[in-house]
């Protein structure tokens, strides 16, 4: 066995990476969407550039298939790219393998569409009930993202139900770099 810290960038052993508390995970959610207001709104001025489109009911599919495809590019990207995304490093949270190795581009996106359990259930109550008033969607989507989150309670790891089933955790990453010797 190496007595020679582990760099920053290698993974650790999965038994030394915490879960962070469910607080801080949401936390960083909530984060991140505020970061991706951004996105959202330079990919709708960009497609309806492209497309023409001057009134957001008509051409809303098409939009919303767009939006589905850049944000799934944001996030696998920067998951399999450090498997951080800004709201992330900044809540030092990352995601990484059940063993803490690094997540390849086809887990990244396997979680992103999976990630969508949060949402599938107010959006499916909202189609029936055929709700349109912002704080109905609104109440129905915080209902729904608490009522997911909860269910980290059952998972023994804390976990959130898409990483169980992809095979990836969120850790608590502190990106400390690596300790040089002085030469004394």
């Amino acid at each position: 066995m190496s007595s020679r810290p582990a760099a920053a960038s290698e993974p650790a052993p999965a038994e030394r990476l915490p879960t962070p508390a469910l607080w801080r995970r949401l936390a960083c959610f909530v984060y991140e969407g505020v970061l991706l207001f951004g996105v959202v709104m330079a990919t709708g001025l960009l497609y309806a550039a492209v497309t023409g489109q001057r009134n957001a009911m008509f051409g809303r599919h098409g939009l919303q298939a767009a939006l589905f495809i850049v944000l799934g590019l944001y996030f696998g990207w920067f998951w399999s790219h450090g498997g951080q995304t800004l709201a992330m490093k900044a809540w030092r949270i990352r995601l990484v393998r059940v063993d803490g190795s690094p997540v390849s581009n086809g887990r990244a996106i396997a979680r992103y569409l999976a990630g969508w359990l949060w949402f599938a259930p107010a959006l499916l109550a909202l189609q029936w009930v055929d709700a349109a008033g912002g704080g109905t969607i609104f109440a129905f989507l915080c209902v729904g993202v608490i009522a997911y989150a909860a269910l980290t309670s059952l998972h023994a790891d804390r976990q959130f139900w898409h990483d169980a089933v992809c095979g990836t955790r969120l850790v608590t990453w502190h990106n400390v770099p690596p300790r040089h010797n002085s030469g004394s």
